[in-house]
């Protein structure tokens, strides 16, 4: 039984004046059944001219259309059936039951649409929310988006939703970004911080200095594509609508024969046996079967949309379905791609503020991402970086400076070959630097004048959800494969911290498109996850490819199959759970569609139907269909 709290979730719209309209047409359908039934019939001349007039208003698209089908000899139209079994029922004299047909017809053509809908919500309320001019400071106007330059200051207002991609020059506030990363906790943003056309800024007045035209922002593309679903079709899909057009000719043919063998072979009653054709015809619309798959991929798509997943078509939803093996790039995917201080080994009689303090100090004025990292992690502990003076950078192996806390003494930091051109390094710091690289860990040495100070370890924080996430594929029956550029060690480092066992780590982009070969070899369908960048041979040479943190990634988006606009991976074995749940309620949708449709065919062959009770059963189908659909919208 379908629960009441599905039915909630299929918002029908009462203010529609077409569905308000339609559900009065079917109460004064049943109505005048039900008096007909009893014996009270609207008499002659009148019956046929008001159910006449009834059903050409209410399915008057319908009859047309099957009008048209007919001339144009299309007998795979489901219209064309309605228009048969109108026309025979008025032949009949069952004028009620002709009323029936068309109006519960059209009432299931519009459940279908709400259907569609519903499942499309979150899509819709995205496309609809676009922002459509932008204050720019310099004039104090609004103008239309389209018309805003790159590198145009604009300011948003509190509660004012951010128009253009961008960085905050001026202003802080938190912005809530759940319409592209799915994320429901409000960012909190600073001068310097990146933000996206079509987020919410939620507090504080902010300047936002535009880095893309409208038509190149995040939102732009998010909205481009969820537009062009149409044209990923699922595989079920195109083999459903294909099905239809083979489906309803036969069923008219069969229909004819129904008729032709019992009349005029076997000499029995031909209103009888033109009943069952009738009746036959109207259970065997295909309608439940057609509108199955596109609700129950749609209901999908919106589901993920809403958790910053964005699928690009329904082929690649059933394709992650089929999925048996998952190659994972390690920078950015299962780690954040930014090096923090892991270890701090202070030598030599020096203490961690001291170490953290003077190497900071050196590393201040450099740009390179291991330097910054010190600085960040001497600050977070509340250790003042030295006051330097003479800095020089070594590209590619260090810096020096002179450290004027440390009374003017010259100060080295940088990695073991560098600091070994200048001071001597003892097989005690050796034996830590090479214990410290088995983990995988970049090691920085701090030297001033002829004592080195110790050591500063640093590595690629992993994310807090990446061992769960792939703990997950692996209980779903997924292989997982680190497919990696970083050095081999520090590649298997992380594979141990997330039980990943099988590791290829120092490989260029090529050679990751090549190992995704290799793994189809096998396991026949691989998805692939990365960055979007380097990742990309590999990406498109994947079954499903799909990018992380694709928020602000041009290629991203344009290059994967899905992409998560934000970095959470655990979305990874959802989106597989979702898309097998999926394709588990497309089949069963279609079964039972085509076991009801079996049922009262045989029943109509064996002369116990009746159209009343073949198109409440038609429509009824098609609502469960829509319902049952539905439930994939909430997914968790």
């Amino acid at each position: 039984m379908i629960e009441n709290s599905y039915l909630c979730r299929m918002k029908l719209p009462l203010h529609d004046k077409k569905f308000r309209y339609l559900l009065a047409a079917v109460i004064l359908a049943v109505v005048l059944e039900i008096l007909s039934l009893t014996g009270i019939h609207i008499p002659h001349p009148y019956a046929p001219v008001i159910f006449g007039l009834f059903v050409l208003i209410v399915g008057r698209e319908v009859l047309w259309n099957g009008l048209q089908s007919l001339v144009r000899l299309n007998f795979g139209s489901i219209n064309l059936l309605m228009l048969i079994a109108v026309v025979a029922a008025f032949y009949l004299g069952e004028y009620p039951e002709a009323t029936i047909v068309i109006v519960l017809y059209v009432l299931g053509e519009k459940l279908e649409d709400i259907g569609i809908e519903n499942s499309l919500s979150a899509v819709d309320q995205l496309i609809s929310s676009a922002p459509k001019t932008a204050l720019i400071k310099e004039t104090g106007e609004h103008i239309p988006i389209e018309e805003v330059r790159a590198g145009t200051l604009i300011q948003v207002k509190p509660h004012d939703q951010i128009p253009l991609d961008g960085t905050v020059e001026n202003g802080e506030t938190s912005v809530d970004e759940s319409p592209i990363t799915g994320e429901p906790i409000p960012a909190t943003k600073i001068p310097g911080d990146t933000v996206f056309a079509g987020t919410w800024n939620k507090s504080g007045f902010i300047e936002i200095r535009t880095s893309k035209e409208y038509k190149d922002s995040t939102f732009s593309k998010i909205i481009e594509l969820t537009e062009s679903l149409q044209d990923n079709p699922s595989g079920s899909q195109k083999f459903i609508e294909k099905f239809a057009t083979i489906y309803t000719p036969v069923i008219i043919l069969s229909a004819v024969l129904l008729i032709v063998i019992p009349v005029f072979v076997l000499h029995q009653d031909f209103h009888h046996w033109l009943r069952q054709a009738i009746t036959l015809l109207v259970i065997s619309c295909p309608c439940a079967l057609v509108i199955s798959t596109p609700v129950a991929i749609y209901a999908a798509i919106g589901s993920a949309s809403s958790k910053g997943a964005l699928i690009k078509g329904g082929k690649f939803l059933e394709s992650l379905a089929t999925v048996r093996a998952v190659g994972l790039d390690k920078t950015r995917t299962i780690t954040y791609g930014k090096p923090i201080v892991s270890d701090v080994i202070p030598l030599n009689g020096n203490d961690r503020a001291e170490l953290l303090g003077c190497g900071a100090g050196t590393e201040l004025f450099s740009e390179h991402p291991l330097a910054q990292a010190i600085v960040d992690a001497s600050k977070r502990e509340g250790f003042t970086p030295h006051e330097v003076r003479a800095f020089e950078s070594v590209v590619g192996e260090g810096a020096k400076s002179r450290c004027i806390v440390c009374n003017d003494q010259m100060v080295l930091v940088g990695k073991l070959d560098f600091i070994a051109k200048y001071r001597h390094v003892s097989e005690e710091i050796r034996a830590i630097i090479a214990s410290l690289s088995e983990q995988g860990k970049t090691s920085v040495i701090v030297c001033c004048e002829e004592k080195i100070k110790g050591v500063i370890g640093l590595t690629d924080e992993i994310k807090p959800d990446s061992a769960q996430a792939i703990c997950s594929l692996q209980e779903q029956g997924v292989e997982t494969v680190m497919i990696t550029g970083d050095n081999p060690q520090a590649a298997r480092y992380v594979a141990q911290q997330v039980h990943i066992r099988n590791v290829s780590g120092g490989l260029l982009p090529q050679d990751k498109a090549e190992k995704i070969r290799e793994l189809q070899q096998h396991y026949s369908s691989v998805a692939m996850v990365g960055d979007g960048v380097n990742d990309a041979p590999a990406l498109a040479a994947s079954t499903v490819g799909i990018a992380m943190g694709a928020a602000g990634s041009d290629t991203a988006i344009e290059i994967a199959d899905i992409a998560l606009m934000n970095d959470n991976l655990s979305l990874i074995p959802w989106l597989i759970r979702l898309a097998r749940k999926t394709v588990k309620t497309i089949q069963r949708n279609t079964f039972g569609a085509i076991a009801v449709k079996i049922i009262f065919i045989l029943l109509a062959f064996f002369g116990y139907s009746n159209l009343v009770l073949a198109i409440t059963a038609d429509v009824g189908v098609t609502l469960a269909v829509i319902l049952i659909s539905l439930r994939l919208s909430s997914s968790r």
